[in-house]
């Protein structure tokens, strides 16, 4: 019995150690995601791992780790004699991210009019609400995510797990853009989601259509309009 229990202590704290791996890694990764999409780390920045390290307060195992994904992402480029360097929202990058916007977020603004719930609405209009406070409060960090999670939330509501799969790692990505020029675009945008909303709530799918797709055309019109010449 004791020889048993003995065991089923190891093999708990193994459990508990990768446990604890994985949550740093996963902490770093988040952290490091952050500081590019809110411009700590800004566009053509070089990222060394001892930098990053000392940064976190973490060993360079989890800042190795978690450049390999950004990298992955298409956050940060790894250039030759450089190491690690932020990636520029380059022109080509910009739009393609756009044309891949209109497509599924116009697709999911017209399910999400056939689907919605109530409790799915209201967790659009709670958002919308939430976005509006932040900025009155010019917590513009806030505001982009919020953006972000309000599309996510809008193809929540489209019950399309393909789409939601799809776009998870696209909406990072959008964060980004959208912070670049957030305190401008802010307002409108919130505009923007109320008449996407208001025509998901009517049941009117063509309606919401066409409210995302001049959501996403707004949205990349301001993005050109502000976005830093690489």
């Amino acid at each position: 019995m004791e020889q048993l229990g003995g065991e089923a202590t190891r093999d708990q704290v193994i459990r508990t150690i990768g446990a604890d791996h994985v949550a740093l890694r996963e902490q770093v990764l988040a952290e490091l995601r952050r500081r590019i999409i809110d411009g700590d780390y800004r566009q053509g920045e070089r990222l060394t791992e001892t930098r990053l390290a000392d940064d976190f307060g973490v060993s360079r195992n989890p800042v190795r780790e978690a450049l390999r994904v950004v990298e992955a992402e298409g956050f940060v480029q790894i250039l030759p004699r450089r190491g690690a360097v932020v990636a520029t929202l380059d022109e080509t990058a910009v739009r393609d991210l756009f044309a891949v916007r209109e497509q599924l977020e116009t697709l999911a603004a017209g399910l999400a009019a056939e689907r919605a719930t109530a409790e799915g609405i209201a967790s659009l209009r709670r958002l919308i609400d939430d976005a509006s406070k932040a900025t009155e409060a010019e917590d513009f960090d806030r505001v982009a995510e919020l953006n972000s999670a309000f599309h996510r939330a809008v193809i929540e509501v489209s019950e399309n797990r393909w789409l939601h799969s799809i776009s998870s790692a696209m909406y990072y990505h959008v964060h980004w853009v959208f912070r670049v020029g957030a305190a401008q675009r802010a307002p409108h945008s919130s505009e923007e989601h109320v008449r996407l909303v208001d025509a998901i709530e009517a049941r009117d799918a063509a309606a919401a259509t066409t409210a995302a797709r001049l959501h996403v055309e707004a949205a990349a019109k301001a993005a050109f309009g502000q976005r830093p010449t690489a």
